[in-house]
């Protein structure tokens, strides 16, 4: 296959903006440049020709061109000269800039440029898009571009590039001149003792910075500075708002959609819908204010719906359930820690941001492959008969889940066996009677076959989550880089069977391939990447067979957006996804008006005429409280737009006008708050009391514990079968887990480039036969209660027939509540009878030392402290602050205080316990040293620390008495005083 290019109009607009700028520049030739050391050793330079045009006829030259493209004019020059040019994701803006240095070279003769780029991806793409567009601009132009990658050890390239007349390019990436390897800013012996740069910088490049938002890093500006510049270029679609300098081109993601520029896009949000089962808690966010940090939590009420709500410490979500019973067992926030962004409760329980319980991943994942792979079979049965190959891409959170090492052997990971089963399960399921030709090819096509992943290579040739690889070694991965980086046309060609691509981090933007149809984003969390970078994969017009893009050339205008549709199958909601990709595609409209309102008019028009143009939307239906409605894009679509009376002849005008309008709901919110570091006070480490009180609690110990099996089994069996009481508020259900429901919603852009919802599927049988024959539910239930497999079996074959079959509804849920109830079980009767014994080991003092890194928001999650080891006391609750300010105030009774570090901890049986203070007192005489270890909690009382805090705090009361010889006093308490009454007592 060979890619055909076509002359656009707009990237001839671009183009054109940049040379006009530059108007009243002479044409010459490349300008020679000779010093006495280049005499003796090398060719003579040829570098551009300097900038003679004034600077206020610049500025003035580009006022003009902003106006022209509605651009809001610049009130001064920005460097000399940085010019930014917007454009939206896949619609040539690499072919763009290369039409641009031909058309500077043939209006001013202009010829040695440098392309920056952010990494490896991008590089290896521009490179590609040079060789492709080599022949179709020859033709144009009558001559060729000379160009290469830089490479440290091929600097013979830049003696070329400096010496040669013709244009040349170097493309180069940002990491080349950032990393170790720095020789291109070094004095080299090839170069007679001089710097390659300082040879680049002779011949004044024009600067090409591509991706500027990923590349203009404070070091990388520094060192951009040396090539001396004659100008910078600025292209991207995703500019960041404080670095537009003197933007004379745009073309954003709202135009580039209505004029059929790039593909539509469709969504398919996959997100749970559970009924009322075992605990589904979901930690949303954690709110930091002011001394109280907050967490907005969703969560199941007893009317069968969920609620999200704003929630503190003391929160009990039993109680505000309804009293599900599911939320009974210690629900309680006990703490929300702003600096981890997680919540505790009383059970011990803790959930970072964005965790979810009563919900599976896996279970969401499988759906989404299986919903790209039916999404991707639709497109393919349309587009095979015209010759279009499609492509998928999944974008996943972990390399390691699509291709593992094993002894050097690589293997598939659980990403491609997922993908692998799922594929099978969609092509046997299909029925291709009708279209012959398509299913023979599906026939000869294996599921392992058409599936390769690209990812960043180590040093030892392994694929990797990070971005570090220069190139790729001579294993396994070496075939699929070529063919998914390099070879491009090979890709879209159908008798390759490679059809969907898996990447991490190495894809997240520059690469792109106009055949990619579907995008699936299997990453968990929260994502690093845009929704726009994310969509921008796949957003370039599709090419068929013959290389020949299917745009207006070829289509008619409606039918474009019915063979270019991507279809992006989210990790989440339908409305979340499409929220959060219409703020981005706002943020992407600058200064774009958002509602339709007379003074839009009035430059044009003037102000009685504005206010006539407005009047005549309205009555005709075209604008609803400043919103354009449906009505106005058909009667747009048919031609059919009813002009105000007088102004027919200027119909055209107004739609452009209309046409400048996006207004999707933008929010922004500002977060000033400090950031401090708890620096430690190495005095304080020193002082003697603070190390008579590490001396004291430093001993780590050993407990023994005598468990009754009998008994074990016997409660055990009763907790997971629960109790029969009629009385709601106080019976137990034992076991129980929820229904597996995920929904998939559908829906695509219309008018306007706004969203619409189209269908709703619900998976609940599929994910039970895709799952439940794959688990050894007795080898899972002993791995993690740290019992025999024997007792195990005990435990099950006395539960009820109706508990055993809630397995099949959700494995994985079934095995969490099993283990929560037998673990509890078992700490229940292993705290009865635990001692511990001093160990001869000790935890060492730097830990103080590993933990000064610690870092909080000022009067957000942290308080300056004078009496505590750090500089900072970094809190995690309410509680906590009050307790630090008590002990700061009563300065003539501490002597010294600490918030232990988290690796500061105790072994019980219910886990690892981490207290909360340590502090030295003076005693009622101010003669002796007391010892105390703290724990804080919101109340104190009893009743409240449920189970496993309290079978914590048993451990804690026995261990510090086993190492502590009476010196060190531990107690659990909620202010300064209720922990002096303690020491005093």
């Amino acid at each position: 296959m060979k890619l055909q290019f076509r002359h656009q109009s707009f990237q001839a607009d671009a183009a054109k903006a940049v040379v006009g700028v530059f108007a009243g520049q002479p044409l010459r030739s490349s300008v020679r440049s000779k010093s006495q050391w280049q005499e003796l050793f090398m060719n003579e330079v040829f570098g551009n020709a300097p900038i003679t045009v004034p600077d206020d006829r610049i500025l003035k030259q580009i006022q003009e061109i902003q106006r022209n493209g509605q651009i809001k004019p610049s009130d001064k020059l920005e460097g000399r000269y940085n010019l930014t040019i917007e454009m939206e994701t896949g619609v040539g803006k690499t072919y763009t800039y290369i039409k641009t240095m031909y058309e500077l070279n043939k209006y001013y003769g202009w010829s040695k440029f440098i392309i920056v780029v952010p990494s490896v991806a991008i590089r290896e793409g521009v490179y590609k898009s040079f060789q492709i567009t080599e022949n179709h601009f020859a033709e144009e132009y009558g001559k060729k571009i000379r160009y290469f990658i830089y490479n440290s050890d091929r600097l013979a390239d830049i003696k070329h590039f400096a010496s040669d007349s013709f244009i040349n390019v170097m493309i180069i990436n940002m990491q080349a001149f950032n990393s170790e390897d720095k020789k291109i800013d070094q004095e080299l012996d090839d170069f007679n003792s001089r710097k390659p740069i300082d040879t680049i910088a002779q011949t004044h490049p024009i600067l090409i910075i591509d991706e500027p938002q990923s590349v203009e890093g404070g070091k990388t500006k520094m060192t951009l500075e040396k090539f001396c510049p004659l100008f910078t270029l600025r292209y991207s679609a995703t500019h960041k708002k404080d670095s537009i300098y003197n933007m004379i081109y745009r073309l954003d993601a709202f135009d580039a959609y209505n004029k059929r520029l790039v593909k539509k896009i469709a969504v398919k949000g996959c997100s749970f819908s559970q009924s009322i089962g075992a605990g589904y808690i979901y930690i949303q966010r954690i709110n930091l204010s002011k001394g109280n940090p907050t967490a907005t939590i969703e969560f199941e009420t007893k009317s069968g719906i969920k609620v999200t709500q704003k929630a503190g410490t003391g929160y009990d979500l039993f109680e505000k359930s309804g009293k599900l019973p599911q939320y009974q067992d210690g629900w309680i926030i006990s703490e929300i820690n702003g600096r981890d962004s997680s919540v505790t409760f009383i059970n011990g329980r803790t959930l970072k941001e964005g965790d979810v319980i009563g919900k599976n991943k896996e279970y969401l994942q499988r759906v989404q492959i299986r919903e790209t792979i039916i999404s991707h079979i639709e497109r393919e049965k349309r587009l095979f008969s015209r010759g279009i190959k499609t492509l998928s891409l999944f974008f996943i959170d972990e390399v390691a889940k699509y291709k593992r090492y094993d002894n050097g052997n690589a293997t598939g990971g659980d990403y491609a066996k997922m993908f692998e089963e799922e594929y099978n399960n969609v092509i046997s399921s299909q029925d291709l009677s009708d279209i012959p030709e398509y299913a023979a090819y599906i026939k000869n096509i294996t599921a392992e076959s058409t599936h390769a992943g690209y990812f960043a290579i180590d040093k030892k040739g392994r694929i990797t989550d990070k971005l570090k690889g220069e190139s790729v070694k001579k294993d396994a991965e070496e075939s699929a880089y070529q063919l998914i980086m390099r070879n491009k046309e090979r890709l879209l060609d159908l008798a390759e069977p490679v059809r969907f691509i898996f990447s991490h981090s190495a894809l997240k933007e520059g690469w792109d391939n106009p055949n990619v149809f579907q995008i699936c984003t299997l990453k968990q969390g929260k994502s690093e990447v845009r929704k726009r970078q994310e969509v921008g994969r796949g957003l370039r017009l599709c090419v068929n067979k013959d290389g020949e893009r299917m745009d207006e050339n070829v289509l008619s205008h409606n039918e474009i957006h019915d063979i270019n549709i991507l279809t992006v199958i989210a990790n989440e909601s339908y409305d979340k996804f499409v929220e959060d990709l219409q703020k981005d595609m706002a943020d992407a409209t600058g200064d774009r008006p958002s509602k339709v309102k007379e003074k839009l008019f009035v430059e044009k028009f003037g102000e009685e005429r504005a206010t006539d143009i407005y009047d005549s939307l309205v009555k005709n239906g075209y604008c609803e409280h400043g919103a354009l409605t449906e009505k106005y894009y058909e009667d747009k679509r048919q031609n059919a737009i009813k002009a105000p009376v007088g102004l027919e002849d200027r119909l055209n005008d107004i739609i452009a006008v209309l046409d400048t309008i996006y207004n999707p709901d933008t929010p922004k919110t500002e977060d000033s708050r400090k950031t401090v570091e708890a620096t430690l006070r190495t005095e304080k480490l020193k002082s003697p009391a603070f190390r008579e009180l590490w001396k004291r609690i430093n001993s780590k110990s050993s407990y023994t514990v005598d468990i009754d099996e009998k008994e074990l089994i016997k409660e055990a069996v009763k907790k997971l079968k629960g109790s029969d009481s009629q009385d709601s508020a106080s019976s137990d259900p034992g076991l129980t887990v929820s229904q597996i429901h995920i929904n998939v919603e559908c829906g695509e852009q219309k008018a306007n480039a706004t969203f619409i919802a189209s269908d709703t599927r619900d998976y609940e049988n599929y994910i039970k036969t895709a799952f439940v024959a794959r688990y050894d539910l007795v080898g899972r239930l002993a791995k993690e209660t740290w019992l025999r497999r024997k007792t195990i079996v005990n435990i099950l074959s006395q539960m009820p027939k109706e508990k055993i079959a809630l397995f099949a509804d959700n494995p994985e849920e079934f095995i969490r509540e099993a283990v929560r109830i037998i673990k509890a079980v078992k700490a229940r009767i292993s705290v009865k009878k635990v001692t511990y014994n001093k160990l001869n080991d000790t935890f060492g003092i730097d830990l103080f030392r590993e933990a000064s890194a610690n870092k909080g928001q000022l009067d957000y999650s942290a308080i300056r402290a004078e009496k505590h080891l750090y500089e900072y006391v970094i809190y995690d609750s309410e509680t906590e602050r009050k307790f630090a300010e008590e002990l700061e105030r009563h300065g003539g009774d501490v002597e010294v205080y600490v918030k232990l570090p988290g690796k500061f901890h105790i072994t019980t049986p219910v886990g690892k316990y981490n207290p909360d203070w340590a502090i030295a007192f003076r005693d009622k005489n101010n003669i002796k040293h007391i010892y105390f270890v703290a724990e804080t909690k919101g109340s104190a009382a009893a009743e409240n620390l449920r189970k496993i805090e309290e079978y914590k705090k048993i451990c804690a009361e026995r261990h510090f008495a086993a190492i502590g010889n009476g010196e060190v006093r531990y107690e659990v308490v909620d202010s300064y005083k209720m922990l002096e009454n303690a020491a005093r007592g």
